[in-house]
């Protein structure tokens, strides 16, 4: 065009193209993303003006080590393949972000994790919050940087691909913050669904029901990878025409309802002897869904049963910690109903002992044990085991786990969401509070970060917004994300807090005193005690202090009541038996 000449109308009205940010929201948008959880900073607000003015939801956290953790419990509680994204500023948000992120990868939940990374035009002049791109390469599943300004759009695209595909996981996009602030044009990106899981050879799901149908006592196992699956379902009915047991790993706990008569409980470092004596007793084990961790087997110390069968997604697992008579690389879902269709062929076997007879003889086992730890009135359920009479003894000690988490059960709709953060009473959780369904308990996996509880509640409420949701966390869990209650505070996310607080890091003290001769409550604050009620309340927070047995499930049901989050402190005894030893003892009375 000729200097002197005018433009034409349409040159000078012409809309100008969307920023960058804006491009990869509509695309997030377009594919189901519509939750993103961080903390904004300069360098991101080009993608939370962008979200602000598309309606998207963004829940301000206020510490980076929460805000995956809420995408991971968002996940977590959502149909298979639903998933948040996280945005947050480079070098230390990103770094702080790195723990939630590693938590993901091992738990193979999907999120996207939008990085801002620093201006490309000061990248490698040490600008401020710069880190190499690569040092968060081993904790997501892919970590991608967006050098063109026009890849910004594909590099997202691919990313929420590459998240949902199986095994899923956290996949971080960074993209330098004048690449977003910027109007480039975004290509096309045609559609590419995930490709589905591998489906199971059809021999190797005959060569499975010919030994499950020939043995007299078989068990099943399942993993976090029927929850991934979305398998329950397929569980449930494999199990029921086999006439099986069902153990789940820690990860796996709620894939079959543990009100089930089948349900046998959950293989983590607090499973009884009774339930290892299950796994140990079978002739043939079909392990689904778990790569059979050191966690779940205390480093494989858990015996399997004589014939094993193990089914998984990455074949490197096969083998692996057990010697396995049968591997096949196949998901879950898939292969479950590929056998049950073999069961259906009338291949149902006939059992000298139910499986319903087996399971319950391992949860009446376990409730003694609860019922003994209850009834004990010294700290090591010893000789006082047997006073059952003693009320006013046992009334003057501190509350235990199992006696607060039975409380808080009866005190919770089934249909509840409950979410779990790590430290000692987590074990107890594990094996003593009954979780209803795949969607209705969150927890850790192998990773075992403490600092979950809290955050994954925010998120799973937003996922569900029709269901209560409740936090169990103990005081330990719940300082090292103390500042997600503000977030609480300040949104109105509708979340009940549980927190058992005995002023110890009691599972590191008892190991200390137990291994090392440490004095008792080495690692405690006996002198120094927390007042959590009082740290909810100065956030903004409803709290009540409770002690006293009687009073949990009426503390928790007014929380729950509430119009709005609230949290419950319950003061619990700091010398109670570790889950690990009492659980794996002997039987009391023996």
């Amino acid at each position: 065009m000729d200097a002197d000449k005018p433009s034409s109308a349409t040159d000078r009205d012409a809309v100008p193209h969307p920023t960058v940010a804006e491009a990869v929201v509509d695309a997030m948008l377009d594919r189901g993303v519509d939750t993103v959880f961080g903390i904004p900073g300069k360098q991101t607000l080009p993608l939370n003006r962008a979200l602000a003015d598309r309606d998207a939801r963004f829940v301000v956290a206020r510490h980076e080590t929460a805000v995956p953790h809420q995408a991971w419990g968002y996940a977590e509680t959502s149909e298979p393949g639903e998933m948040a994204a996280t945005c947050v500023v480079p070098g230390p948000g990103d770094t702080n972000a790195m723990n939630g992120l590693k938590n993901a990868l091992n738990d193979c939940v999907p999120l996207l994790h939008l990085a801002v990374e620093t201006e490309r035009s000061v990248r490698g002049g040490d600008g401020i919050h710069e880190t190499p791109p690569e040092t968060y390469d081993t904790v997501v599943k892919e970590n991608v940087l967006v050098d063109s300004p026009a890849g910004a759009v594909p590099a997202v695209v691919e990313a929420i691909r590459t998240a949902r595909e199986h095994p899923q996981g956290p996949v971080r996009v960074g993209i330098p913050k004048d690449v977003l602030a910027g109007r480039t044009p975004q290509p096309a990106v045609g559609e590419r669904d995930p490709s589905p899981p591998p489906s199971p050879p059809a021999e190797g799901v005959t060569e499975a029901a010919d030994l499950l149908a020939d043995a007299g006592a078989p068990v099943l196992l399942a993993g976090g990878g029927v929850r991934r699956s979305g398998a329950s379902d397929a569980l449930r009915s494999v199990a029921e025409g086999l006439d099986a047991p069902v153990v789940t790993t820690y990860k796996g706990k709620g894939t079959l309802p543990e009100s089930h008569p089948l349900s046998a409980g959950v293989l983590c470092g607090g499973a009884s002897a009774e339930l290892r004596d299950l796994l140990a007793d079978a002739d043939v084990g079909l392990v689904v869904g778990s790569d059979l961790d050191a966690v779940a087997t205390a480093s494989w110390s858990v015996s399997m049963p004589e014939t094993l069968i193990h089914v998984t997604l990455d074949g490197d697992d096969v083998g692996f910690g057990y010697e396995t008579d049968l591997g096949v690389v196949a998901d879950a879902d898939r292969f479950l109903r590929a056998l049950d269709e073999e069961f259906a062929d009338e291949r149902a076997p006939s059992r000298d002992r139910s499986g319903a007879e087996r399971a319950e003889s391992v949860r009446a086992a376990d409730r003694e044990r609860f019922a003994a730890l209850s009834a004990s009135t010294d700290g090591d359920g010893g000789d006082d085991r047997d006073d059952r009479d003693d009320r006013d003894d046992r009334d003057s000690r501190p509350l235990r786990s199992v006696e607060v988490l039975s409380a808080v059960r009866d005190a919770v709709p089934e249909e509840a969401v409950v979410t779990a953060d790590a430290g000692g009473f987590r074990l107890w959780t594990l094996v003593s509070f009954p979780a209803a369904g795949p969607r209705s308990y969150v927890n850790p996996g192998s990773w075992a970060t403490m600092g979950t509880g809290l955050p994954s509640a925010i998120g799973a409420k937003l996922a569900n917004p029709d269901r209560d949701v409740v936090a169990l966390t103990g005081d330990g869990g719940l300082m090292m994300c103390v500042h997600e209650l503000h977030t609480l505070a300040a949104t109105g996310i509708d979340v009940t807090v549980v927190a058992l607080n005995n002023d110890d890091y009691a599972i590191i003290s008892e190991a200390a005193s137990r291994s090392y001769e440490f004095s008792e409550g080495a690692y405690g604050w006996a002198e120094t005690g927390l007042d959590l009620v009082a740290v909810a309340s100065g956030m903004g927070l409803p709290a009540e202090r409770v002690s006293e047995r009687d009073a949990v499930g009426d503390a928790v049901e007014r929380a729950r009541g509430r119009d709005g989050p609230a949290l419950v402190e319950v003061v619990t005894d700091p010398a109670e038996p570790q889950a690990s030893e009492w659980m794996t003892g002997a039987r009391p009375g023996e």
